[in-house]
């Protein structure tokens, strides 16, 4: 079975989850359901309805079906090691534009940190290297769809979270908007934190699994 195969067959029926969750808060927000499930405020964080809290539960899920499959880090400490690595890669460039005296809200800062999100998904992916191929896969699974979503959003000005520019955002078109807001984090931040959060999940998934009988 090929590589490519191994990660459609895994990501599948959570990447299948993880749309309905989309769509269920799209519906929600626009439906104006309670805020604290639907938060429909810029950036939409806390909002118990959302395809974040997915990533651990997945990521785990990810990590124990490879090492049941016989896929293992090579070795757990050093995968933990190089997966904290790559989630400090994020906070010490935001301790740098600090430092710096670059504002936290300028466009600038935006842009540094998803430079620093890319790096941090190639170190991360290097602690486990067919976990870190199968949360990249789902990743792009979970984001592509929820940049669609707000590139629709933004369009017909929903007013869901999809498409609310935060607080002093810039002045700029639709497709600049999307491009800022939508696009370029979804595919570089928020794969990050997938393919970290995700793979520390995994890995400790594994460390467990390699512990089970292999009846279990």
């Amino acid at each position: 079975m090929s590589q490519e195969t191994s990660v459609r067959q895994l990501i599948l029926v959570p990447a299948v989850i993880t749309l309905g969750v989309t769509l269920l808060r799209l519906v929600g927000e626009l439906a104006g359901w309670s805020p604290a499930l639907f938060n429909r405020e810029a950036g939409g964080g806390g909002a118990l309805v959302g395809i974040a809290w997915l990533v651990p539960v997945f990521g785990a899920w990810f990590g124990w079906k490879l090492a049941r499959a016989g896929s293992r880090p090579a070795g757990t400490g050093r995968a933990i090691g190089i997966t904290l690595l790559a989630l400090a890669i994020i906070p010490v460039a935001g301790f740098a534009l600090s430092s710096a005296g670059i504002p936290q809200q300028s466009l600038t800062t935006l842009y540094i940190f998803c430079a620093a999100a890319i790096a941090a998904v190639f170190v991360a992916a290097r602690a486990w290297p067919a976990l870190g191929r199968t949360l990249v896969g789902y990743g792009l699974a979970a984001r592509i769809p929820v940049v669609v979503v707000m590139l629709v959003a933004m369009l017909a000005n929903w007013g869901t979270h999809y498409d609310v520019a935060p607080p002093d955002f810039p002045a700029m078109g639709t497709l600049g908007k999307w491009f800022t807001i939508g696009l370029l984090p979804q595919l570089t931040i928020w794969m990050a934190y997938t393919v970290v959060i995700g793979g520390l999940c995994g890995i400790i998934a594994a460390a467990i699994a390699a512990r089970r009988p292999a009846t279990a």
